[in-house]
C-alpha cells in the first residue's frame, strides 16, 4: 500500500502549521518554502482541508493560515480522509457488495484486519503528537554538530 501524494503533502503541511503558528496565520509561500512543496498544489490541499474543517483563513496582508482546532483535537485520520476518503487497502472492505467473492474471500478478511489496523493507527496520531516528536528531533539534531564540535 502506498499513500497518495496529496496525503503525504497534506500531512506535512499541517505538521508545519502546527510547529510554526503562533498568534499569526501562516503564509503558504513560507509553508511551500520549508517543505519543498509547489505552492499552486499547497494552495490546492490547504482549501480541501479547509474544507473539511481542520484548517482556518486568514486575508489580508497578514493573511494566511491556522489550525482550525487544536492540534491535539487533529488526526492523522482525519487529514487522510479530507483529503483522499477513509484510508482502505481495497474497496471491497467496505463495500462488499462490489465483489462476487466478498463472502467467501478468506483474503477479503486479512484486508479487513490490516485495514482496521491502519485507521486505528491514525485515528490514535494526533497533530500535536507529531509536532512533539519532530520538535525532539530537531532539538536532538541540534545538539549533534554541537556534541561533535567539543570533540
Amino acid at each position: 500500500m502506498k499513500l497518495s501524494t496529496k496525503v503525504r503533502y497534506g500531512v506535512r503541511a499541517m505538521l508545519d502549521l502546527a510547529l510554526n503558528q503562533g498568534e499569526r496565520p501562516v503564509l503558504v509561500k513560507a509553508i511551500a518554502e520549508r517543505e519543498d512543496l509547489s505552492k499552486k498544489y499547497l494552495e490546492s490541499l490547504l482549501a480541501t482541508l479547509k474544507s473539511a474543517g481542520l484548517l482556518r483563513s486568514v486575508r489580508g496582508a497578514k493573511g494566511g493560515y491556522l489550525l482550525a482546532r487544536p492540534a491535539e483535537e487533529i488526526t492523522m485520520e482525519m487529514i487522510t480522509t479530507a483529503l483522499d476518503g477513509p484510508p482502505m487497502l481495497v474497496d471491497c472492505v467496505d463495500d462488499p457488495a462490489i465483489c462476487d467473492h466478498a463472502r467467501e474471500c478468506v483474503t477479503r478478511d486479512l484486508w479487513r484486519d490490516m485495514t482496521v489496523s491502519m485507521r486505528t493507527t491514525l485515528r490514535e496520531t494526533t497533530l500535536a503528537a507529531l509536532a512533539r516528536k519532530s520538535a525532539k528531533r530537531e532539538a536532538k539534531a541540534r545538539k549533534a554538530p554541537a556534541a561533535r564540535a567539543a570533540e
